[in-house]
């Protein structure tokens, strides 16, 4: 499995399509890199090269038991190595919710890496309370109750690969993975900052679709409309729920991917200049 080092540790990716205009996927809190296939497939079938990486603690990359090592901002440290591991100078980074925030993460870390961005439902100031009420119990069952959990883990993993339903096997995922990291990862998040503070996130420059939906209180449309108010060049797009981009992707594939051509449009030299300023 492609591979490589960050800070001692080893993180899984994957590549598909081939050429100069690259996209980083980044996926959900827990999971993997499964969950942003599809969408990678039908990217890379319109001319990109999409790449998704494993973040530290997730999927088929190192996950070490440390709660210190696992930060927002060191997620977004991971997708800049990532660049720099493949000597790429600038890329169209997005993801969901842990991966929506990542992204904003690289804006402050590294503007000048990024394209655009692509932002489906960011967890930010109005998500904050809900976030307590869903992952707090989660968060005390991994960590107090990591023997059953286990139990758990062991269960799902004789559970044959592909034995669901794709999104099914996507959530089961979760699932197999050893607890103990798991609550690290959530430890680390809940302890550190959720996403850059409002006022850095109004100096961002990169393009970005944001992409809400309604009826979610962890993803609350009110933070996508606020994002895309904050951010310079942001656009709100609104899907008609929190499964649409997984199962009837055409619409949404359709704006990322001019989204996308967008952003590898050729640029000013006045951009330019501003980008190596930066």
């Amino acid at each position: 499995m492609p591979s490589f080092e960050h800070h001692g540790h080893r993180l899984h990716f994957e590549t598909y399509g081939e050429g100069e205009r690259v996209i980083v996927l980044v996926h959900g809190l827990l999971l993997s890199t499964r969950m942003q296939q599809p969408l990678a497939h039908e990217l890379a079938r319109r001319g990109n090269r999409v790449l998704l990486l494993d973040l530290l603690g997730h999927g088929r990359s190192d996950r070490p038991r440390d709660m210190w090592r696992y930060s927002m901002t060191a997620f977004g440290r991971q997708i800049v190595g990532l660049l720099d591991h493949l000597d790429v100078d600038q890329a169209v980074v997005g993801g969901t919710s842990l991966g929506a925030n990542t992204a904003l993460e690289v804006a402050d870390l590294a503007p000048e890496r990024l394209r655009g961005m692509v932002i489906e439902m960011p967890v930010l100031d109005n998500a904050l309370l809900a976030c307590a009420v869903v992952f707090s119990p989660l968060l005390v069952g991994l960590t107090f109750g990591e023997s059953w959990m286990r139990a758990l883990s062991r269960a799902a993993r004789a559970i044959p690969p592909r034995a669901l339903p794709f999104w099914g096997d996507v959530l089961l995922d979760a699932v197999r993975q050893d607890p103990g990291p798991s609550a690290a990862v959530l430890q680390g998040i809940f302890f550190g900052r959720v996403a850059p503070h409002r006022d850095l996130r109004r100096t961002f420059e990169a393009p970005a679709l944001i992409i809400g939906h309604h009826r979610d209180p962890v993803h609350p449309f009110s933070d996508s409309g606020m994002l895309a108010d904050e951010l310079p060049d942001g656009r709100l797009l609104e899907a008609d729920s929190v499964v649409e981009l997984r199962v009837n992707p055409r619409r949404l594939t359709g704006e990322i991917a001019a989204f996308v051509d967008a952003c590898w449009r050729p640029v000013r030299a006045g951009q330019e200049r501003a980008w190596a300023s930066r």
